[in-house]
């Protein structure tokens, strides 16, 4: 919430985090920054997101109510990111416009990675995907602000925002299988 206020009322925290963008937009290698900034594209996430709910209901189509959960935490990335970018309409940080508090392509990564490892976890011998999550996630944000896509807050609201999301999924997902393990089957 902090991040959020300091954002829409261009606190302290807001000036600086704007003087810490300007030193960081067009740090690194080019292309290195957009590769990174891409990870959180749709077109990028969900499919990985799509093949772990396919994985885990191949490997136990009990779980269709972890993949529902999933696909529905999906969804509401932009259901609740449209709304906070209208009401706090942050100007971009090189293009014209507003609209950029929190960043829609941060949620979509941490969400679509985060839940896929989640989801494919308990099914992997070593417990490898979280991490791996982790770092596609921050490699996002590093690459958005290094391309000037977006603020430094605009990444850290999205990760506050989001954040709090994941938890949510990891214990309903290990509910849901500890019920379907004690169901009967056929």
């Amino acid at each position: 919430m902090t991040v959020t206020w300091q954002v829409a009322v261009e606190g302290p925290l807001s000036t600086a985090d704007v003087a810490l963008g300007r030193a960081l937009f067009g740090a690194g290698p080019a292309a290195v920054a957009e590769l990174f900034a891409d990870l959180g594209n749709m077109a990028v996430a969900l499919p990985v997101l799509a093949a772990a709910v396919g994985y885990v209901l191949v490997r136990d189509r009990r779980q269709w109510r972890v993949a529902l959960t999933a696909v529905a935490v999906m969804a509401a990335v932009p259901a609740l990111v449209v709304p906070l970018k209208l009401l706090i309409a942050r100007p971009a940080p090189l293009e014209p416009g507003t609209g950029w508090y929190p960043s829609g392509h941060t949620a979509t990564a941490m969400v679509a990675y985060g839940t896929a490892a989640l989801l494919v976890t308990p099914y992997l011998r070593r417990r490898w995907a979280m991490p791996v999550a982790v770092v596609l996630t921050v490699a996002t944000g590093i690459g958005l602000v290094l391309r000037g896509y977006h603020w430094p807050l605009d990444v850290v609201g999205s990760l506050c925002l989001f954040g709090a999301v994941l938890p949510f999924v990891g214990v309903s997902a290990r509910r849901m299988r500890r019920s379907s393990s004690r169901t009967r089957t056929g």
